[in-house]
């Protein structure tokens, strides 16, 4: 039995909380990941999981494996990534995940520059607008957009967005402004919802909250094709201020119901907080806080 292999798997299972979950997250046929995790517990002569329809649960001997295996592991990536040079010099792969489209526009620019200026670092760049896990997607550092929960990561701030509501000059030509949230009810609303199912938009009035629910007459599944049916004039689309501050500086969309807009969304790079930080990861993290910072103040509303 290979310890090291056993002990990854039998993390997987109890992060991903059941078998199953473990052999796809792992490449493993269920078969086997069930097989290596017996073969552990007949090494140690312990139970170290319960089985049952909820999933899995630890045993106290388990929970004291775990946590004790987790610490080897993570100590032996710390020798490997010294033995492979990354504390003395930035070198090596760095996941990076951002939103889909605030990745397009600002991530990967820097990412661009930053493989030109370190010829020893690649980068996967994950556009993705799910949260995504450090640990389960074995991801180095994340673009956040939103008030962040309490957690041991490290956040650098970089700036704020906003939330906005727009419509072409030549919707607004046809149909009279909105002065207030609920003048949107007698609106052509694009939205990310069903034409079938009610659209709730929120506002801030005198610090209160405003609900305004609305029916949409178009409904689209991604933001580009929102804003390319607002640019078309097909009624009002509402989105983050980054994704359209382009058409709104040229005059292609105009800014509604400014003064009843939510709070400000700030912005943060995220990473986990470790012993010691790769060169790899402070690189990246010095070389793209600037200039997320000066490209995010550039689109600024």
């Amino acid at each position: 039995m290979d310890r090291l292999e056993a002990m990854q798997v039998m993390l997987a299972a109890v992060e991903c909380g059941s078998l199953s979950k473990a052999s796809r997250k792992l490449g493993q046929p269920l078969a086997t990941v069930s097989r290596k995790v017996s073969e552990l517990e007949s090494h140690l002569k312990a139970d170290l999981l319960i089985r049952s329809a909820k999933g899995l649960e630890l045993t106290p001997a388990g929970r004291t494996y775990v946590a004790a295996a987790r610490t080897i592991l993570e100590q032996l990536n710390e020798a490997e990534r010294a033995a492979a040079g990354e504390y003395t010099e930035p070198k090596g792969d760095l996941v990076v995940t951002a939103p889909i489209m605030f990745g397009r526009l600002h991530v990967l620019p820097v990412v661009t520059t930053f493989l030109t200026a370190f010829p020893e670092v690649s980068v996967e760049l994950m556009l993705t607008d799910r949260v995504t896990h450090f640990l389960d997607d074995q991801v180095d550092l994340a673009l956040r957009i939103g008030h962040l929960p309490d957690s041991s990561l490290i956040a650098t701030h970089l700036g704020t967005v906003r939330r906005v509501t727009c419509a072409s000059p030549a919707y607004l030509a046809r149909r009279s402004a909105p002065t207030v949230p609920q003048d949107l009810a007698d609106h052509d609303v694009i939205s990310f919802e069903s034409v079938s199912s009610p659209t709730i938009w929120r506002y801030w009035s005198d610090g209160n909250e405003v609900a305004v629910p609305l029916r949409s007459r178009l409904s689209v599944s991604t933001i580009d094709a929102a804003i390319d049916a607002g640019l078309a004039g097909a009624g009002v689309i509402r989105t983050m201020s980054y994704q359209v501050a382009e058409h709104v500086r040229d005059d292609l969309l105009l800014l509604l119901l400014e003064t009843y807009e939510p709070t400000l969304r700030p912005v943060h790079l995220v990473y986990d907080k470790r012993n010691r930080l790769p060169l790899k990861l402070r690189a990246f993290v010095d070389f793209a806080v600037p200039r997320l910072r000066d490209r995010l103040t550039a689109a600024a509303l």
